[in-house]
This record gives C-alpha cells, sequence and structure tokens, in this order.
C-alpha cells in the first residue's frame, strides 16, 4: 500500500545535489502549499542527498530543520537543491533551497538548514530519567477521550475551502480550544488534539516535520481566522515516534508589529514528547478576516 503522504511528498535525485518533487495541490492552506508538508519534501532530499554521499554515517533522521519562507509556494513541479556542509562521526548539516520554476525564472521558495543523525544511537534512556527527576520532561495535556473530541474534517465550510489539507489528516480538536470552529473562540491561544493521519500511515521522524505545522493558526483561537503566512519555522525532532495517536499542541504569548510566535509540542501515543517547534508568522489581516 503506498500511503498518499509518501507519494505527495516523494522526490527523484536529478544529480549534482538537486532533487526533483511534485508538490500536491491537497496541501493547500490559504495562499500557499503547507509549510509543514515542505518541510518533509526537504527532509526527504536531505535524507537522500546523505545517503549518496556519506552513506556510511547513517545520517537518516532529522533532529533539527530552519526554514525560511521566502515566497509562497504552488502546486506543481518543484525541485530542492542540497549542499552538505559538514559531515561528522554523529551529525551531518546540509543546507536545502526548494525551488520552483516560473515563467522561465527559479525562483526560491525555501531556504533551510538540516541537522542529520540517527535517533536511535542519540536516545539516552539515562538522560531522559534525569530530566524526569529534574522535572524537565514535558509532559502531554490531558485530552477528553477521542469520541469527545471535534474532528477536524467537521469545520465549517469556509475552513476548508481555505485549507483543503484538513482532508489530509484525522484530527480530533480538543472541544476547548475548537470553539473558534462555530464563531466562539476561547481567545486563550491555544489549539490541541489528537493527531493521525487520515490514510493511517504511521508517523516517523520526516512526518513529524509535518505535524508540527499541521493544525491551523492559533490565531483562530484567538478571533482572527485567515491566512498567517509563516517568516521562519524551527522543528525539533526528539525521538522516533511509537505507533497510535499523537498528542499536538499549538499556542501562542506575544503578538506585536503584526506578528505572533507559535509554539507547538507534540507527543507520541506513549506520552513521549517526539517534536518541538516555534515560528514567526503574520498576523491575519482584517481584510482577510471580512
Amino acid at each position: 500500500m503506498t500511503f498518499e503522504f509518501d507519494r505527495d511528498t516523494a522526490i527523484t535525485a536529478r544529480g549534482d545535489g538537486i532533487h526533483d518533487a511534485v508538490l500536491a495541490p491537497g496541501w493547500v492552506v490559504g495562499g500557499g502549499v503547507n509549510g509543514g508538508y515542505l518541510l518533509a519534501i526537504i527532509g526527504n532530499a536531505v535524507r537522500d542527498q546523505l545517503a549518496a554521499e556519506v552513506p556510511d554515517r547513517g545520517h537518516v533522521d532529522p533532529f533539527a530543520l530552519t526554514a525560511h519562507f521566502l515566497s509562497a509556494s504552488t502546486p506543481g513541479p518543484a525541485y530542492v537543491e542540497t549542499r552538505v556542509l559538514r559531515s561528522g562521526s554523529r551529525f551531518s548539516t546540509v543546507a536545502a533551497t526548494l525551488v520552483q520554476d516560473v515563467d522561465g525564472t527559479a525562483v526560491p521558495r525555501i531556504a533551510s538548514h538540516a541537522t542529520f543523525g540517527d535517533l536511535d544511537r542519540a536516545r539516552d534512556p539515562a538522560s531522559d530519567a534525569a530530566a524526569a527527576a529534574l522535572g524537565l520532561a514535558l509532559p502531554p495535556p490531558e485530552l477528553p477521550p477521542l469520541a469527545e473530541c471535534v474532528e477536524s474534517r467537521d469545520a465549517p465550510e469556509e475552513v476548508r475551502k481555505m485549507a483543503p489539507l484538513l482532508q489530509r489528516f484525522g484530527t480530533l480538536f480538543d472541544p476547548s480550544t475548537a470553539g473558534w470552529a462555530i464563531g466562539k473562540p476561547s481567545r486563550q491561544g491555544v489549539l490541541q488534539g489528537w493527531f493521525r493521519l487520515a490514510d493511517d500511515r504511521p508517523l516517523d521522524p520526516i512526518a513529524l516535520l509535518l505535524v508540527v505545522d499541521a493544525l491551523p493558526p492559533t490565531t483562530f483561537d484567538l478571533g482572527m481566522p485567515g491566512w498567517a503566512p509563516t517568516l521562519e519555522l524551527t522543528a525539533h525532532v526528539r525521538a522516533r515516534p511509537a505507533p497510535g495517536w499523537a498528542i499536538v499542541r499549538h499556542r501562542t504569548r506575544t503578538m506585536a508589529g503584526g506578528l505572533f510566535e507559535e509554539d507547538c509540542e507534540v507527543w507520541d501515543s506513549t506520552g513521549l514528547l517526539v517534536a518541538q517547534a516555534r515560528q514567526l508568522a503574520l498576523q491575519p489581516r482584517a481584510r482577510d478576516r471580512a
């Protein structure tokens, strides 16, 4: 069985560090293609390039990926230019740029740096235990049972029209953070819920790059629906996720100068923190909310 996510994030090596891809229309949100989906494509290209240049290192997992969004991507052909900056025994760092041709001109969409390694080798249960003893292990929020949560695909028609990627997910929102869907936002700047891909594809480190940008902007919960373009996003993958429903929380604490930050945490089905992210995004404009 070929899962939708694998099909839509597939890349083909062209040579000289270039990897071709096709951005699928089902991952559009607002005025462009979802950033997390694009990071997953970049992650696949980086992993493929490391496998070609330093196959003996086993650097197959993203640990950190920082992306600057230069222009809005559109469905259709694209390619990722990669350059290995350094490869050591534990980590490799790669510069990667997602590009699309527009009327014969190469237009950069995302400029990024990614650090890859082997999550299995990096895992240290003793360190995890020490963090827990110090109170530094971040526990997941307590969510209502699945049957009591609100399905993302039941969002209002105007939201589904703006964000067709909601159909790609099986997100179940905590009702306390889902009031925005019926015009009653909590205004706490928090969205959280249970998460899985719609076709039950198991999550893995590359898919976590998608998950950290999968929920609607937290501005929805502030009563500000509309497109909130990302300027910069940094994702950290902390562990390989166990199968089953993940828990995802997005929250914001600061809005200033027309910008807001959004923090994301992802826990797997065992309650283990597996990914975190922070992004800086534009506050939705009033005319976009009309």
